[in-house]
């Protein structure tokens, strides 16, 4: 088939839905597909991805805050007629679009697509607020698409209530391969010392204040620890106050890190933590971390519990709560059979990430919706025929 994958968010900036859109389309490729990726884009920026020959600029992006963080999307309307014609010369068998209902790409192409339409909707918040207060304008879009996916329950739950319908469940995919590649730990960091290990963006809703509040406790009692701290962005002010104010030692900010490098970081790591307050719809940092082995300490928030459950792969702890992460930090310090086991059930648990097991889930979801679609394409001239 002949495949656009469509993002609203900036195809040069990294996100969970860019990497979504990378590996799926690197997966389809192999599985013999014709790919193109449509996305905004930051000119300044290289692209640095894999498949940077199929991608197709769509826009400038703007930074717009959403959620607790920011989302750089393209606000341009006037690449309507550029869509337009782009979709009548490549004649699209598919057209999968990733957060169809965000600004302004997804809509432009749900405008004038002539072709069956998939949309998979990533994203989660405890209030349906924004899709509520769109719901008048972006409905039209919406009645569309010829299929949903949602990559998780909390996903489904979040668009389901304003926008009722079939959502079907695929969720995020893993690189396994690149994280069970036996990566060499750091060796600076092998000295003796628990290191845990915190993943994301400096962003509030990631809560790497109550982290470090925990953290100040855990080391009063266990000193022989450290945390590792890598993601981009800036410490807000209340991380940065802990950090003064309790003056922690071992606590090493690594900045953003490459991809190529995360796997040894987790090879460095003896827990991983993850203590997000919510408005997370799934969670690649604990598939990460399941396939690197490592046992998880996170937030019971909905995106995280529909990927682990407590005491298999790793301990779930309320959300805001410091003195909570503490203690399931601590007993995994001081009990390292525990984790160890936690680790191994999670990397078994975890092969059903793979992107050749969630590409082939998506690939089958194409032919039922192109089959689903055949009398009305058949009108247009199109078969809808799926090639074996």
């Amino acid at each position: 088939m002949k495949i656009a994958m469509v993002s609203p968010y900036d195809y040069t900036w990294p996100g969970g839905v860019t990497a979504h859109v990378s590996q799926l389309t690197r997966e389809m490729t192999r599985l013999g597909h014709e790919m193109q990726v449509l996305a905004p884009h930051s000119p300044s920026r290289p692209l640095g991805l894999d498949e940077s020959g199929n991608f197709v600029p769509l826009g400038r992006s703007v930074p717009v805050p959403s959620g607790g963080s920011v989302a750089r999307v393209s606000l341009s309307w006037w690449l309507s007629r550029k869509i337009q014609a782009l979709l009548e010369r490549e004649a699209f068998d598919v057209i999968h679009l990733h957060e169809p209902l965000a600004p302004v790409l997804p809509l432009c192409v749900l405008e004038y697509s002539n072709t069956v339409n998939v949309g998979t909707f990533h994203s989660f918040a405890n209030s349906q607020h924004l899709y509520k207060l769109s719901h008048p304008l972006v409905k039209r879009w919406h009645q569309r698409l010829h299929g949903s996916i949602a990559v998780s329950p909390a996903a489904r739950r979040h668009v389901s209530e304003v926008y009722p319908g079939d959502y079907q469940i695929i969720p995020n995919g893993i690189d396994l391969a690149h994280f069970t590649n036996h990566a060499a730990p750091w060796p600076q960091y092998l000295d003796g010392k628990t290191n845990i290990l915190f993943v994301g963006r400096m962003e509030k809703r990631k809560g790497l204040r109550y982290l470090l509040e925990a953290y100040g406790r855990l080391k009063w009692d266990l000193p022989n620890t450290r945390l590792l701290v890598a993601g981009p962005g800036n410490l807000d002010q209340e991380s940065q106050r802990l950090l003064s104010a309790r003056e922690l030692g071992d606590v090493v900010l690594l900045g953003g890190v490459p991809q190529a490098d995360l796997p040894r970081y987790y090879a460095t790591a003896d827990i991983f933590c993850s203590p997000a307050t919510g408005s997370e719809s799934f969670g690649i940092v604990l598939l990460e971390a399941m396939a690197a082995g490592k046992p998880i300490v996170a937030s019971n928030i909905e995106g995280y519990s529909g990927v682990i459950a407590h005491g298999k792969q790793g301990l779930l702890c309320p959300p805001r709560d410091a003195g909570a992460l503490t203690d399931a930090l601590a007993y995994l310090v001081r009990n390292p059979g525990v984790a160890q086991r936690l680790g191994a059930t999670g990397r078994g648990m975890v092969q059903r990430y793979r992107w050749q097991v969630v590409a082939r889930q998506v690939e089958d979801y194409y032919y039922q919706c192109l089959d689903r679609a055949r009398p009305s394409r058949n009108k247009h001239g199109r078969t809808g025929k799926r090639t074996a």
